[in-house]
């Protein structure tokens, strides 16, 4: 049963062939039972009858031609004389069908010559026997089914427009989706490009400084030269664990095949960050001010990176003989860092716009982490030399 339905709507023109040719035959077989003294020639009765069981035919093809055929139709047979016939119910058909497909003027067109049709058929033809209540209620009761009909079309050209909408609501919304998922790829892989950056920047730095402290003490203190060498293994594996952990997010699946990511940095850790910084050479003063406790994390994520960036920069071009403290401070409603240092080097060269080398993301990249968090900063070269870092992280960000 389903692929007869499916084949029907597949076929719409053959069932309007269909139901054409049964009307065509009822009108004939109607027209040649019909024994009247006004009957109209057999020949216009069949031509009549043939005309409009093409408006059936052809209703759904062309809606606004079978109209004015159907029309034409109408008003020649008021002007024949030939009473109303059983194909004039294709006149309910496309009226019904402009309505539910057709132009606005043609809908219009049907629903007044619908309800025209009942009136001038009763002139033409007026019931003898019938009062004049008798034919007003005639002219009403066969007016009826035209506007049914227009009315049927019309709640279905409504409801048709509704689901287009509706249809045309969710593409414009799946689009959305795809382009907000897009923008959270964008703004995910930028995320990665920072921590990479930090994290490569300061661990290699590091790095750096520990290999040229072991070449340089290599023959006359082969004990600093041994620690210097753990101190980068040390520093080494970390940065890999950290990279596996940022490149495992770019890998479908990988989380559910190798279990849990690696934590991301967090205040606590600064403790470990900072004694690093004074293994590789780099006097750091730390000091936490207020009562510490729970913070949102990417609140302590970028506390901590910027304290690591500002320490990388300061140990690459504070000059010698540089120092640096860190202040973390916890107030009611945020977290203040204030990160300073006694490096003789220029300004410029300690946080050019372009990075630490002028090509990474320096002061860009705090700046976007900071603004990530709602919070604010603030960087320039202190009074006498040297560089600060001042940042305010709020515990909820602003709306």
């Amino acid at each position: 049963m389903q692929s007869v339905y499916d084949f029907l709507r597949r076929h719409p023109t053959w069932v309007d062939g269909f139901w054409a040719v049964f009307l065509l035959g009822l009108s004939v077989l109607g027209g040649a039972v019909k024994d009247s003294p006004h009957a109209p020639p057999m020949a216009v009765y069949a031509v009549l009858s043939v005309l409009l069981s093409l408006v059936i035919a052809l209703r759904r093809r062309m809606p606004e031609r079978m109209l004015v055929l159907a029309a034409v139709v109408g008003v020649a047979q008021l002007a024949l004389d030939v009473e109303p016939l059983l194909g004039d119910f294709a006149l309910l058909v496309i009226v019904y069908t402009v309505a539910a497909s057709g132009p606005r003027w043609a809908s219009r067109f049907a629903l007044i010559g619908g309800l025209c049709a009942a009136p001038l058929a009763q002139l033409r033809w007026p019931e003898e026997r019938s009062s004049t209540a008798g034919n007003l209620a005639l002219v009403v009761f066969l007016a009826v089914p035209f506007a049914l009909a227009w009315v049927l079309g019309d709640s279905l050209r409504t409801r048709r427009a509704y689901f287009a909408q509706l249809e045309e609501r969710a593409a414009r919304l799946e689009k959305e989706r795809e382009a907000q998922a897009k923008v959270a790829v964008a703004a995910e892989r930028a995320r990665i490009a920072r921590e990479l950056h930090d994290v490569v920047a300061h661990n290699v730095s590091v790095m750096v400084v520990q290999a040229d402290g072991a070449a340089y003490v290599l023959d006359t203190a082969p004990d600093q030269a041994k620690k210097a060498l753990e101190t980068i293994s040390g520093t080494g594996r970390q940065a890999l664990a950290e990279m596996r952990r940022l490149l495992g997010v770019l890998r479908t699946g990988e989380h559910q095949e190798s279990g849990e990511y690696v934590p991301q940095p967090d205040v606590e850790q600064l403790d470990d960050l900072i004694e690093q910084c004074r293994t590789s050479g780099l006097p750091v003063d730390y000091k936490v001010e207020g009562t510490p406790r729970p913070l949102p994390s990417g609140v302590e994520l970028t506390a901590y990176r910027i304290v690591q960036e500002a320490l990388t920069n300061t140990r690459k071009h504070g000059g010698p003989n540089t120092g640096a403290s860190v202040r973390l401070v916890y107030f009611d409603d945020g977290l203040g860092l204030l990160v300073e240092d006694d490096g003789k080097g220029a300004p410029h060269e300690h946080y050019e716009e372009g990075g630490v080398d002028g090509q990474g993301h320096g002061l860009i990249g705090m700046r976007e982490r900071v603004g990530m968090v709602g919070g604010t900063l603030d960087a320039g070269p202190r009074p006498g030399g040297g560089f600060r870092i001042s940042a305010l992280l709020p515990l909820k960000p602003a709306h």
